[in-house]
Protein backbone atom coordinates (compact mmCIF):
# COMPACT_ATOMS: atom_id res chain seq x y z
CA UNK A 1 0.00 0.00 0.00
CA UNK A 2 1.56 3.19 -0.55
CA UNK A 3 0.17 6.63 0.30
CA UNK A 4 0.79 10.41 -0.36
CA UNK A 5 -0.81 13.49 1.01
CA UNK A 6 -0.25 17.02 1.55
CA UNK A 7 -0.06 17.77 5.28
CA UNK A 8 -1.54 21.02 6.93
CA UNK A 9 2.04 23.31 6.88
CA UNK A 10 2.08 21.75 3.35
CA UNK A 11 4.74 19.19 4.00
CA UNK A 12 4.37 15.99 1.37
CA UNK A 13 3.51 13.10 3.57
CA UNK A 14 5.02 9.67 1.73
CA UNK A 15 3.99 6.33 3.51
CA UNK A 16 4.20 2.72 2.44
CA UNK A 17 6.07 1.11 -1.01
CA UNK A 18 6.46 3.36 -3.49
CA UNK A 19 7.02 1.43 -6.95
CA UNK A 20 5.94 1.31 -10.40
CA UNK A 21 2.71 0.87 -9.94
CA UNK A 22 1.85 4.22 -7.80
CA UNK A 23 3.62 6.48 -10.13
CA UNK A 24 0.06 7.78 -11.69
CA UNK A 25 -1.00 8.05 -7.98
CA UNK A 26 2.44 10.31 -6.87
CA UNK A 27 2.37 12.22 -10.15
CA UNK A 28 -0.87 13.64 -9.28
CA UNK A 29 0.12 14.95 -6.05
CA UNK A 30 3.78 15.97 -7.40
CA UNK A 31 2.93 17.62 -10.40
CA UNK A 32 0.97 20.04 -8.02
CA UNK A 33 3.89 21.26 -6.34
CA UNK A 34 5.19 24.85 -7.66
CA UNK A 35 7.34 25.79 -4.71
CA UNK A 36 9.90 24.36 -2.22
CA UNK A 37 8.48 21.84 -0.48
CA UNK A 38 9.65 19.22 2.24
CA UNK A 39 9.15 15.18 1.67
CA UNK A 40 9.08 13.52 4.81
CA UNK A 41 10.09 9.73 4.33
CA UNK A 42 8.90 8.84 7.57
CA UNK A 43 6.27 6.31 7.31
CA UNK A 44 7.99 4.86 3.61
CA UNK A 45 8.85 2.26 3.55
CA UNK A 46 10.56 1.04 0.21
CA UNK A 47 11.23 3.10 -2.74
CA UNK A 48 11.86 1.72 -6.49
CA UNK A 49 13.53 3.80 -9.67
CA UNK A 50 10.20 4.35 -10.92
CA UNK A 51 9.47 5.86 -7.69
CA UNK A 52 13.21 7.44 -8.23
CA UNK A 53 12.13 9.18 -11.21
CA UNK A 54 8.99 11.05 -9.99
CA UNK A 55 11.08 12.69 -7.55
CA UNK A 56 13.92 13.69 -10.10
CA UNK A 57 11.12 14.85 -12.75
CA UNK A 58 9.57 17.03 -9.95
CA UNK A 59 13.24 18.15 -8.65
CA UNK A 60 14.24 19.09 -12.45
CA UNK A 61 10.86 20.98 -13.14
CA UNK A 62 11.20 22.80 -9.95
CA UNK A 63 15.14 23.88 -9.98
CA UNK A 64 13.46 25.73 -13.23
CA UNK A 65 12.25 28.33 -11.26
CA UNK A 66 14.96 28.70 -8.47
CA UNK A 67 13.06 25.96 -6.00
CA UNK A 68 13.55 22.70 -5.03
CA UNK A 69 12.81 19.92 -2.87
CA UNK A 70 14.42 18.83 0.63
CA UNK A 71 13.91 15.02 1.30
CA UNK A 72 13.56 14.26 5.38
CA UNK A 73 12.84 11.29 7.84
CA UNK A 74 14.44 8.44 5.45
CA UNK A 75 15.76 4.95 7.08
CA UNK A 76 18.57 3.62 6.30
CA UNK A 77 18.06 1.15 3.38
CA UNK A 78 15.94 4.34 1.34
CA UNK A 79 18.63 6.75 2.51
CA UNK A 80 21.58 3.49 0.80
CA UNK A 81 19.13 3.82 -2.36
CA UNK A 82 19.61 7.50 -2.63
CA UNK A 83 23.15 7.56 -1.92
CA UNK A 84 24.12 4.79 -4.75
CA UNK A 85 21.99 6.59 -7.00
CA UNK A 86 24.07 9.82 -6.34
CA UNK A 87 20.76 11.10 -5.39
CA UNK A 88 22.43 12.60 -2.30
CA UNK A 89 23.88 15.26 -5.03
CA UNK A 90 20.41 16.31 -6.16
CA UNK A 91 18.62 16.70 -3.79
CA UNK A 92 18.86 18.34 -0.03
CA UNK A 93 18.68 15.25 2.50
CA UNK A 94 18.24 15.52 5.91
Amino acid sequence: MFDVTISDNGEILLSGRFDASQVEKAKSIFNKIEKSSTVDFKDLEYISSAGLGVLLMTQKRLNESGQRLKLINMNKHIWDVFHYAGFNNIFEIE
